[in-house]
């Protein structure tokens, strides 16, 4: 009992002694990136091919709730944000905060700064599944069609990243002892697989399939409404509240699985909850937008450079921060090249690369 009690008090003493810039309090964290991200929704509402000011946004808000008894707005402005903005601005940030979340509890489980939901295999089979509906079309899967309709595509992906994952996991348990390190390697190993089965299907795909898999693949909110916005809430809400239970685990396992075992995590039991939570939120956020990258490498190093390394705060904070900056990309996209949208997976890979070449650049400086 003395031994784990020191040891968790070096473990803290060694994160809090990582340097970081602003206060390290989950509260205070909460109060600076919740008012981030207010003034960020704000922003992403008002702004368009039909722009709407803070004034004429609030008027309609307050006109819906009752508040005021006319609004003094066009009645395009109040349609274009009910139907059109908020709906995305929504789905940007549950798609955000589940893809940040994920990052930073992968990162802590692989321990490796450049782990992300890819790694598990939740991407490469989302993207799979999916080129596999558009190219046997849709209408040979009847029921799914009656079911799901329009949204079949996304059901399908979303068992796909499902089977994937837990298809590694079963493997990494069948292939050694079901240790981090080979649930890393089987991971690769099957992304490669998948990897190769959806080039092959999209060599073998006609020209109206491969604009489809194209566009699939390089991620979209262009088609959200409160319907996908629903869809994705659940899965993302569950994720968001009980990740932030496992950051003790989290952190003791800095110190490697032998000695975090040896201070009572079931290193079984957190591999599982990590992974299941993860892929809740990177499959049904993966589903709806198609193949949104970087967003869960960058995310936790921006958390982690400002608040510290401490997983609870991390956990909560990437959420925060995920949902700011899909936020803003998203923004970003439908209007850089207006009246057209850039596809979102696009922006930010060109704005993640080179943080990922930073990361790595730092990880070699501070080998050396």
């Amino acid at each position: 009992m003395l031994t784990e009690t020191v040891n968790e008090r070096e473990t803290t003493k060694t994160e809090t002694s990582q340097k970081h810039i602003l206060p390290s309090s989950t509260g205070k964290m909460v109060w600076i990136l919740g008012s981030i991200l207010l003034a960020c929704v704000i922003f992403a509402a008002c702004t368009g091919a039909l722009s709407i000011s803070v004034s004429e946004l609030w008027r309609i808000v307050a006109f819906k709730l009752g508040w005021i008894s006319e609004t003094q707005v066009e009645e395009q402005k109040s349609i274009v944000f009910w139907i059109i903005r908020l709906p995305r601005v929504c789905l940007a940030v549950l798609i955000g905060a589940g893809l940040g979340i994920a990052g930073a509890s992968l990162q802590g489980l692989f321990r490796n700064p450049i782990a992300d939901a890819t790694l598990i295999g939740v991407t490469s089979g989302a993207s799979l599944f999916a080129v596999f509906v558009i190219m046997l079309n849709v209408k040979y899967f009847g029921m799914l069609n009656e079911l799901a309709g329009a949204y079949s595509i996304s059901f399908v992906a979303f068992v796909g990243a499902a089977c994937t994952t837990l298809l590694v996991y079963q493997l990494s348990k069948l292939a050694g002892d079901g240790g981090v390190t080979t649930l890393l390697l089987c991971g690769i190993a099957i992304n490669a697989f998948v990897g190769a089965m959806t080039g092959l299907m999209t060599y073998l795909a006609d020209d109206a399939q491969l604009r489809s898999i194209t566009f699939w693949n390089l991620g979209s909110l262009g088609g959200a409404n409160w319907t996908s916005v629903m869809a994705v809430g659940p899965f993302v809400a569950v994720s968001i509240f009980f990740m932030p239970y496992l950051s003790k685990a989290l952190n003791l396992l800095v110190l490697g699985e032998s000695q975090a075992a040896s201070l009572g995590v079931n290193m079984k039991s957190l591999k599982q909850k990590v992974i299941i939570l993860a892929t809740m939120g990177v499959g049904a956020s993966v589903a709806v937008a198609g193949t949104i990258g970087f967003v869960g490498l960058v995310v936790p190093h921006i958390i982690r450079t400002l608040f510290g390394p401490n997983h609870r705060t991390l956990i909560i904070g990437s959420a925060f921060s995920g949902a700011i900056v899909l936020t803003l990309a998203d923004t970003l996209s439908r209007t850089i090249v207006a009246p057209s949208e850039l596809p979102i997976g696009i922006l930010t890979a060109m704005l993640g690369t080179p943080f990922f070449i930073y990361i790595l650049w730092e990880q070699k400086r501070k080998r050396l």
